[in-house]
């Protein structure tokens, strides 16, 4: 199984909410919950964080950064993905094409604002399993709890996806195995 750093997307065209989204998941997620001044948080910088973090301002050099990360065999497994990137693609869109690129990628579609309703989201993700939607402003234990989780998932099903394949392949090497001990049998039974 893939070993963190779990490797995160995001795109937002304020570049403040990037240096959050940094902040957040540099501190890793301690193992016994830390109070903070709200009296609950899981929040704790003494550990290393689990999280490489790439961020762009525009849908479409998301795509161009996800598509050469996946190319290079070093996918996303999360992208958290603003609704309003103003003057490029929406985040709606570039969560549609995301998932057309790479099927693998979970996604977190980040909203101040009521641009699609949830009826209009299903409707372009009738496979919805692998998107979220987080409402602005977040909380840094969303953020890092969903950050975590579905880096865990993403690998889990990697992890799926690598068995069900080696699966094949010895069902593959056996078959070809049975079919030659059958004619070496038939050739056998033959000759006899």
């Amino acid at each position: 199984m893939n070993k963190p750093p779990y490797r995160i997307l995001v795109a937002d065209d304020m570049l403040s909410i990037h240096e959050d989204y940094r902040k957040i998941l540099a501190m890793a997620c301690a193992e016994e919950p830390v109070a903070d001044d709200t009296g609950f948080s899981f929040l704790s910088a003494a550990q290393p964080s689990d999280f490489e973090v790439e961020s762009l301002i525009q849908g479409e050099d998301a795509l161009s950064l996800a598509a050469s990360a996946l190319a290079e065999g070093r996918p996303f497994y999360v992208a958290f993905i603003d609704v309003r990137m103003p003057p490029g693609i929406d985040g709606a869109e570039t969560a549609r094409r995301l998932r057309e690129l790479d099927s693998a990628v979970q996604i977190v579609i980040c909203t101040a604002h009521s641009d699609y309703s949830l009826a209009d989201i299903a409707r372009r993700f009738p496979e919805s399993d692998g998107l979220l939607i987080l409402k602005k402003p977040f909380g840094p234990v969303e953020v890092q709890q969903m950050a975590r989780s579905l880096s865990r998932k993403w690998m889990l099903a990697e992890e799926r996806r690598s068995l069900l394949h080696d699966l094949e392949r010895r069902v593959q090497a056996r078959t070809v195995e049975l079919s030659r001990a059958k004619v070496e049998l038939e050739t056998a039974l033959g000759a006899a």
